[in-house]
């Protein structure tokens, strides 16, 4: 017996009474939780004695650990997983893509340069305009020294590259443009005696005075003499700049054939006239006549005139006024072949 009493039989299990609501006893509302867990299956364990107090006619309950009370899912409600199977595995995200680095740019290597060709449209473009120039080029040489003696035929020239010249050293500027007929015609005679005897008779050159002229310069090396004409003279005067060239001499003698053919004998001597540098800063006979006389040029007299026409071959040496003994006989001589041109009639194309 006392084995018995140490180990005792294990008691029987209780009976769970029913849960189900009792008519007089509202039903809980259902709910969406899982069925009521099974019961349990085993020794039970022992009952918690209910506590003091006055007792309901609710039969008791078995009380389980940390069981709440359930209400009892409805027959159609979906099964739900027991607590011990694990929940789903939430979704995994894909990993997030790391920021775009954008390198820092570089400085440029230095290289030698390379040479593109040029393309076929640019080459002839620019042999176009090449040409294009040399059109106007020729255009301007052939084209302008007419046009400009055309010009100069029927308006004064305003101003020569000699005048230019002598004004930027200072020598000033007088000059007046008149009218052949406004100049005693003593000055004409004077003229084409000291300069050209043969002004009337050739056509812009005189190949006899220029073969005397290189003969004499032959002879004396240190006296040069010229063989120009007085239209020679007129175009180197009114177009060309001063000097002794083989480029100006070669202009000179494309602007007097244009001379010649354009402007005629009278116009040549008018322009040479009115042009011809007569001493520092004097230009023309109006201003040699008011500047050495006190007069105008349609008032001089042979000897005046004879004195102007010496000194042009140096104006800036020689002086019409108080002359020095060369001019004084230069000037005589030119008199008296004043005289032989006025009754030969060798100025008579001036007329």
């Amino acid at each position: 017996m006392a084995e018995e009493d140490e180990h005792p039989s294990p008691a029987p299990a209780l009976e769970m009474p029913s849960t189900a609501p009792s008519a007089s006893e509202p039903e809980p509302p259902a709910t969406s939780d899982p069925e009521p867990e099974a019961p349990q299956i085993g020794p039970a364990e022992p009952a918690e004695p209910p506590p003091a107090g006055p007792s309901l006619d609710r039969p008791e309950e078995a009380p389980l650990e940390d069981t709440p009370v359930e209400a009892k899912a409805e027959p159609h409600a979906a099964p739900q997983p027991s607590p011990e199977t694990p929940p789903p595995a939430a979704p995994t995200r894909p990993p997030p893509v790391p920021p775009r680095i954008i390198p820092e740019p570089q400085p440029p290597r230095e290289t030698a340069p390379i040479v593109a060709p040029v393309p076929p449209k640019r080459r002839f473009r620019l042999w176009r305009t090449v040409r294009r120039a040399l059109l106007a080029l020729v255009i301007l040489v052939v084209a302008g020294p007419p046009l400009a003696v055309a010009i100069y035929r029927v308006v004064p020239p305003p101003i020569t590259w000699l005048m230019v010249e002598r004004l930027v050293q200072g020598q000033g500027l007088h000059k007046k443009w008149v009218s052949l007929d406004d100049i005693d015609p003593s000055l004409p005679n004077a003229v084409i005696a000291a300069e050209d005897a043969r002004f009337c008779e050739h056509h812009g050159f005189d190949f006899d005075a220029m073969r005397a002229a290189m003969k004499a310069n032959e002879r004396h090396p240190g006296k040069i003499r010229g063989g120009s004409t007085i239209s020679q003279q007129t175009a180197k005067n009114v177009f060309l700049w001063p000097g002794r060239d083989y480029a100006r001499k070669g202009l000179e003698a494309y602007f007097t054939v244009l001379t010649e053919a354009l402007w005629g004998k009278r116009r040549i001597m008018e322009m040479y006239l009115n042009v011809a540098e007569w001493g520092p800063g004097t230009y023309g006979a109006e201003a040699a006549a008011n500047r050495y006389f006190g007069e105008p040029a349609s008032d001089i007299d042979a000897g005046e005139a004879s004195r102007l026409a010496a000194i042009l071959p140096s104006p800036l040496k020689w002086k019409a006024v108080n002359p020095g003994r060369y001019v004084q006989k230069r000037s005589s001589r030119i008199g008296a072949a004043a005289g032989t041109v006025r009754r030969d009639g060798l100025a008579k194309c001036l007329l």
